[in-house]
Formats: C-alpha cells, sequence, structure tokens
C-alpha cells in the first residue's frame, strides 16, 4: 500500500513578486493588468511573462481564499433602519459601491447592528463561515474597539475614514478638518461673529476632526464662544439642538449642521420661530443631497460626490483582496456650493 506525501505550498506569489521579475513598479503592473493606458506594449508582454512564469494573476488573491464567495461584500452599519431609509448620504454611498460591484457581477450584503461589538461578531461569523470575500468599515470611532479583532483576523477590507481613525487598514478618505474650516471662514466672511455647529455623535472620529477644526478655526479668527452641539444626526435632534441654539440670549447668526437632514429640520423651526433665513439666521448644510435643493431658501452646503466616494471604496475594496492596492486614497474635499440661506447677518 502507497502513499503520497501532502503537498507543500510553497510561498504565495505577490503583485511585488511579478514587478521585480519584470523590473517594473507595482503600478506598472495594476496598470498592465487593468489594461490602462502608461506601459509600452513591450513593457506589458514583460509584465505578462513574468507574470506567467510565476503562475500569478490579479485574481490569485481571490482563488487563495480556498473558495470563500469573493462575490459578495459584507457591509454593516451602526444605525436605526428608519434613519438609514431617510439618510441621503448612505443611500447615495450605497449606489455608488453597488455601480462598482455590478461591474464584476458582485453583491453586497447588507446589515444594519445596534454597535460595534455586534459588527465584529457579525463580520466574523461572515468570513469564518466564507460568506464574503471583504468587508468594508465605516463610521470609526477613536480607538475603534473593531480593529484588533477584524485584523487579527485577517479579513480583507477597506476602511472609510482618515488613516488617523483606522488602525492601518486601507482607507478612503475626506478632509473633514478643511472643509469645517472652510466653512467657518466663509461664514465669518460674510460678517457672521456668532457662529453654531450641530454636529453627529461626539464619539465618531470623523464629527470630532470637524469639531476640533471649527473650534481652532473659530479661535483663529477670534471668534469665541462657538457653540457645538452632538446629536444623533436625526431630524428630531437637529430640530431640538437649532431650537435650543435659537432660543440662548445670545443667539447665533449662523448654524452649520453635519447633515442634511438636521439642516432642513433646522430651516422648519426657524420659520416656526419666525426668523428669516438667511437674514436672521443663516444655514449651511453637509453633504449637499437633493433635499438642499427643495428648501425654501435652498440650502448652502458644503458639496461633494458621495456616489462616487462610494465607487472609490469599493475599487479600493477588489484592489486589497487582489493585490493591487496602493495605498490610502483621499477623495476630493467637500468644496462650498453657496446658495440662497446663507448670507450678510441683519444683526451683528
Amino acid at each position: 500500500m502507497s502513499s503520497t506525501a501532502p503537498r507543500v505550498p510553497g510561498p504565495r506569489v505577490t503583485i511585488n513578486d511579478v514587478a521585480a521579475r519584470a523590473g517594473v513598479s507595482k503600478g506598472a503592473v495594476s496598470i498592465a493588468f487593468n489594461n490602462r493606458p502608461g506601459v509600452s506594449p513591450t513593457t506589458r508582454e514583460r509584465i505578462f511573462e513574468a507574470a506567467r512564469e510565476l503562475g500569478w494573476s490579479p485574481n490569485q488573491a481571490a482563488r487563495n481564499l480556498s473558495g470563500r464567495r469573493t462575490g459578495i461584500v459584507g457591509l454593516a452599519i451602526c444605525r436605526p433602519a428608519r434613519l438609514l431609509g431617510l439618510e441621503p448620504f448612505y443611500m447615495e454611498f450605497i449606489s455608488g459601491i453597488e455601480d462598482v460591484l455590478a461591474e464584476r457581477s458582485c453583491s453586497l450584503l447588507l446589515r444594519l447592528v445596534r454597535d460595534l461589538e455586534e459588527e465584529t461578531v457579525l463580520l466574523e461569523g461572515w468570513w469564518r463561515s466564507r460568506t464574503i470575500g471583504g468587508a468594508i468599515l465605516v463610521d470609526f470611532h477613536r480607538d475603534d474597539p473593531r480593529v484588533p479583532p477584524l485584523r487579527a483576523l485577517g479579513i480583507p477590507a477597506v476602511a472609510v475614514g482618515h488613516p488617523s481613525l483606522t488602525g492601518g487598514f486601507p482607507s478612503v478618505w475626506t478632509d473633514d478638518a478643511s472643509a469645517a474650516a472652510e466653512a467657518v471662514r466663509y461664514l465669518a466672511a460674510l460678517g457672521h461673529r456668532r457662529i453654531a455647529r450641530v454636529g453627529g455623535p461626539s464619539g465618531l472620529g470623523h464629527s470630532g476632526i470637524r469639531a476640533a477644526a471649527f473650534e481652532t478655526t473659530m479661535a483663529e479668527l477670534g471668534l469665541d464662544g462657538g457653540r457645538q452641539v452632538p446629536t444623533g444626526f436625526v431630524g428630531e435632534e437637529g430640530a431640538r439642538a437649532t431650537r435650543s441654539l435659537l432660543m440662548s440670549p445670545d443667539r447665533p447668526t449662523a448654524i452649520v449642521y453635519d447633515n442634511d437632514i438636521m439642516a432642513v429640520a433646522g430651516a422648519a423651526v426657524a420659520a416656526e420661530m419666525g426668523l428669516e433665513v438667511p437674514d436672521d439666521v443663516s444655514l449651511l448644510a453637509w453633504d449637499d443631497s437633493q433635499l438642499c435643493r427643495l428648501t425654501h431658501p435652498p440650502m448652502s452646503a458644503m458639496s461633494h460626490d458621495v456616489h462616487r466616494f462610494g465607487e472609490a471604496v469599493a475599487r479600493t475594496l477588489f484592489g486589497v483582496i487582489e493585490g493591487t492596492h496602493e495605498g490610502d486614497f483621499q477623495v476630493p474635499t467637500p468644496s462650498l456650493t453657496p446658495r440662497g440661506s446663507t448670507g450678510p447677518p441683519r444683526r451683528a
């Protein structure tokens, strides 16, 4: 009776090995295999030859997941279902992800969770059961508790957040600090001296970045006492925060909101109190969805292409899975779009 010795796999070939064999950069290998301009036909053929010799292809990383369902990407969001259905940001963001997944005949597995611990357990289960080939991580906190267990698990993932928050996961992010500073400077240039901010949950990393930039810029401009009110992103809390600010003895003449739902709710509160926008109070939203253009007057906003943001996140994740990822990616910083809801204050 004969037996066959178990086959011992050799070291896994990576894109770096192909680049070294062909004498080119890792980026050149990615360009060649994605059929993009930037390398000569001779160089492209040399890269392909090196890959053939080493037995490597861009999808090798996916195959090495041993049958894992790489056609499914996991996304867990810590939001109530009713809020997610109303929040324009996530609808646009997910549509951008879906566009890229559709190009590759892949699917998104979306789950709403109550907290970060539940999310961690969920992603661990999906990965160990071979349900997903990778994950998108959102809404990072300072010292985020998801990072250590998910990094130890080895799950391919892309983090949506500033690299200072994401614990070494490949990041796609936008410069919230610069955008928050621009919002304050714009309102100050219009003559506003009392500016307030209605922000998201204080524990969220990007809310903290915006809050720090708001405070720093107010101090740099000599505008002391800018109030900041944390909320849960919902319209009711935005309305409550706005009412509190506008009923204060030294009420602000301008308010910046962390999302458009709260800004629209704030506009309704101003109208309820008999205040005119922008003469009595200027309002400035974040993200600039269709909601901002349907209010009267139309809402000024810090605008960015959320759909393309979602596309960039999905493409980065596939780069991680396939071994062609080349580093963190910053999408364009939100830019100011002035509309009728902002203007010089009637009273200074």
